[in-house]
């Protein structure tokens, strides 16, 4: 049976296609609108269909064709500030899309999903780490339609029967040790890509977003997690599902919180670069602080992490940024 990757030519995406080929699935099926992914970031023999989620007939068609049974949903819009001026085009993209793309997989005969969300569902959480359990209370648009898209798919699996696993994610960073993918949306808005970008001189200052939040420095806090590990997590998601797991929402981090400003010191280390920093104004709908409680998915995927290391994630970051500026200058 093969999966289906929606997003698969975006960051994460292209890292969980990866994941799939090098852990010898041969059947990797990609779905993409090509808006902030790259056909080129999809590997060779990896079959592209080029079109909008929401194409009931394209994505029917696609699953009967190619023989799918797992779905792996990572297409959506994340930047969370964005969110806050265009609402309704983040509920379109994240919920009502997710809605139209569920009903005709699940129709089409898909049994497994697994769903890429975010940690924005908890808000600002009262307790840090932050458990699955915790209340669910997201102060943006963003964290909103993420959350909105894993009620209808927990109400939807109780009513058809397929089987999910929704992954919340924490701040995904770094890329593939191999050098195959990375992030590559020229206007993201990741920490640590634009704090690599400043370092290589592609960006005059990096900005600083607050100084006066309740952390020890006044920058907020994360849990940065690496790319390939996260994409492994999905790997073991899929392997769970197919070997009839029930239906698990797990957090995606590290348990280990940095702040804006420590990540902007590791990167100036690392990459030997003192690049211009600006402390800006707050941005609109970021939380403080938020860190994982990372056991659970631990102990039922069995997942170990390999590249929990600040250092380790900024060095491949920079070395992805230099890599795609030389390729871009091709």
């Amino acid at each position: 049976m093969a999966v289906l990757v929606t997003g698969g030519a975006g960051y994460i995406g292209s890292h969980m296609v990866l994941a799939l080929l090098d852990a010898g699935h041969e059947s990797v099926v990609v779905l993409d609108d090509l808006s902030t992914g790259f056909d080129w970031a999809v590997p060779e023999g990896v079959s592209l269909v080029v079109g909008d989620v929401a194409d009931q007939d394209l994505v029917t068609r696609t699953i009967r064709e190619h023989k799918i049974d797992a779905l792996a949903h990572f297409a959506a819009k994340i930047v969370v500030p964005e969110s806050v001026s265009d609402p309704l085009g983040y509920y379109l993209a994240n919920t009502v899309k997710t809605r139209a793309l569920i009903e005709a997989a699940v129709k089409a005969g898909v049994r497994h999903v697994i769903f890429s969300s975010t940690a924005a569902v908890y808000g600002e959480p009262e307790v840090v780490p932050v458990t699955e359990t915790v209340t669910l209370n997201p102060i943006n648009p963003y964290g909103r339609s993420k959350l909105m898209s894993e009620w209808m798919i927990a109400d939807a699996a109780a009513a058809l029967g397929f089987t999910y696993v929704v992954l919340r994610y924490f701040n995904v960073a770094g890329a593939d040790p191999k050098g195959r993918s990375g992030q590559s949306t020229p206007n993201a808005t990741h920490l640590i890509k634009v704090a690599t970008q400043a370092a290589l001189g592609q960006r005059e200052r990096l900005d600083v977003y607050g100084t006066d939040y309740p952390t020890p420095d006044g920058s907020c806090l994360r849990d940065y997690i690496q790319v390939t590990d996260l994409a492994e997590a999905h790997r073991l998601a899929l392997d769970y599902l197919r070997g009839d797991g029930e239906s698990l929402v797990l957090n995606c981090g590290y348990g280990l919180g940095y702040s804006v400003l420590e990540v902007v010191e590791v990167v100036k280390k690392v990459s030997g670069k003192d690049f211009p920093v600006r402390i800006s104004p707050r941005r609109p709908g970021d939380p403080a602080r938020i860190v994982a409680a990372a056991d659970k998915i631990r102990d039922r995927l069995g997942w170990v992490p390999r590249y929990d290391d600040l250092q380790t994630i900024v060095t491949q970051a920079l070395a992805w940024e230099d890599h795609l500026s030389k390729r871009n200058r091709v």
